[in-house]
């Protein structure tokens, strides 16, 4: 069973910049697109990033690119998530995920087994 462990969130004011890591299990890391989903209270989730196994192609949404960076490190199969530039509306709980690929920014077919998330707070 496919799983993760999200780190790294806090609470910083806006301008500020966080690192999250997630580190994940259970299945074989090089065979998946892996990548960040977001939630905030009342929103849908939003795919932010995907990172493609097969060559690497890295997908952004628009609400984070230029501010935020994936990378993965297949070898210890953990994925993070560099963020700077942080703006409130960036306020949500963040997840990693694992699937068949990248539908741009969004993990298609994410595995339903999901981490505790880490969350990040932005203060104005």
């Amino acid at each position: 069973e496919a799983r993760f462990v999200e780190s790294g969130g806090g609470s910083v004011q806006a301008g500020g910049s966080l690192r999250l890591s997630c580190a994940a299990s259970g299945f074989t890391f090089d065979d998946y697109a892996i990548g960040w989903f977001r939630q905030a209270p009342g929103k849908e989730r939003e795919g932010i990033l995907c990172i493609e196994s097969s060559d690497g192609t890295t997908y952004y949404a628009d609400s984070v690119k230029g501010r935020f960076t994936i990378s993965s490190d297949n070898a210890k199969n953990t994925v993070s998530l560099q963020m700077n530039s942080l703006k409130p509306e960036d306020t949500a709980a963040y997840h990693c995920a694992a699937g068949m690929g990248c539908a741009r920014s969004i993990v298609a077919a994410p595995f339903n087994s999901w981490g505790q998330g880490t969350q990040v707070t932005v203060s104005s």
